[in-house]
């Protein structure tokens, strides 16, 4: 296996390059999705020496972690997969609320582990904050599970530097989840350094914007308008426009180093402080092949700053 990095004040090592496992079962996030098709991607993925695997109870709901256990169980060595998994969607008949409430959490918990078929989860997200819950109530809900032995590690997922403070209060998160990308970089100004002062691990998601950070789109794609890149602000008009001018910047310095566009963005990721692991999806066997070629990325510190600078 590559190099591994342990997640937050853990010590909990893992292959930086991970799988989101969102297109495994999500059948709520992608129509049509094949089942064995899905089993296949964390199958691929451990034999490659991924051992980060990223799911969620609304995957699903619920479908992407019972397919992750199976093959994670079929895989035969528990000790090889670090699965995390995240809570807080509550169905309260046809609406959906944030549940982050110690009874909660642990009931959910107990499901998950149910789902997974293990008896131990790796790290566990708060997917989304309440409103009601004090956060370090929440992560201290979270904190008697991991003294039980039920989880390893504490994570939470789009929280704010304010939320995240208060569920660090004692110090027990060890991983936060954000949006983050070359487009976004508003964590940049609060998250990321709060991140790297209190060793946290930061988990970048929609790292490649919607496929934008790519390569693979220019100024004739379309797309239906049931797909969520039809109304994404990124793709729309001049601004679309102007993104696809920086990314033509970056296919340049790809073709220059001889490498994919996406490694190269996934790569200047793990420069960032704070940032050690990330978990790009996939929807075949190969992208989760291909996802690994981001280790063999050297950046120079020149390019880190350029390219940075070109997404200033």
């Amino acid at each position: 296996m590559e190099k591994l990095t342990v997640l937050g004040k853990s010590e909990i090592k893992i292959n930086p390059v991970g799988l989101g496992t969102n297109a495994v079962g999500g059948h709520n996030i992608y129509p049509n999705l094949d089942e064995e098709e899905g089993k296949n991607l964390v199958r691929t993925a451990l034999e490659q020496g991924i051992n980060f695997l990223d799911t969620a109870y609304i995957y699903g709901p619920e479908r992407s972690e019972e397919l992750t256990g199976q093959v994670v169980r079929e895989h035969g060595r528990r000790e090889e997969a670090v699965i995390a998994t995240k809570g807080a969607h509550q169905f309260k008949g046809e609406d959906v609320v944030f549940n982050n409430s110690p009874d909660f959490l642990k009931q959910a918990v107990d499901q998950s582990l149910q789902r997974l078929g293990t008896d131990y989860i790796d790290l566990y997200y708060i997917h989304f904050p309440d409103e009601d819950t004090p956060k370090d109530e929440a992560v201290g809900a979270l904190k008697e599970l991991k003294d039980a032995g039920k989880i390893r590690s504490i994570g939470v997922s789009n929280f704010s530097l304010e939320q995240l403070k208060e569920a660090n209060k004692d110090g027990y998160v060890d991983v936060i989840q954000s949006e983050y990308n070359l487009f976004k970089r508003e964590a940049e100004e609060d998250l990321l350094p709060y991140a790297r002062d209190n060793n946290i691990t930061f988990v970048p998601y929609f790292p490649l914007a919607s496929g934008l950070l790519t390569g693979k789109y220019d100024e004739t794609t379309t797309f239906d308008k049931d797909d969520l890149r039809a109304k994404s602000p990124l793709f729309q008009g001049e601004t679309y426009h102007k993104n696809l001018e920086k990314v033509d910047k970056l296919k340049s310095i790809a073709q220059k180093k001889e490498v994919k566009v996406p490694h190269l963005v996934l790569a200047w990721y793990l420069e960032q402080p704070a940032i050690n692991a990330i978990i790009p999806g996939a929807k075949n066997k190969e992208q989760v092949k291909d996802n690994l070629h981001t280790l063999e990325v050297n950046l120079t510190d020149e390019d880190i700053s350029e390219i940075d600078h070109i997404f200033k």
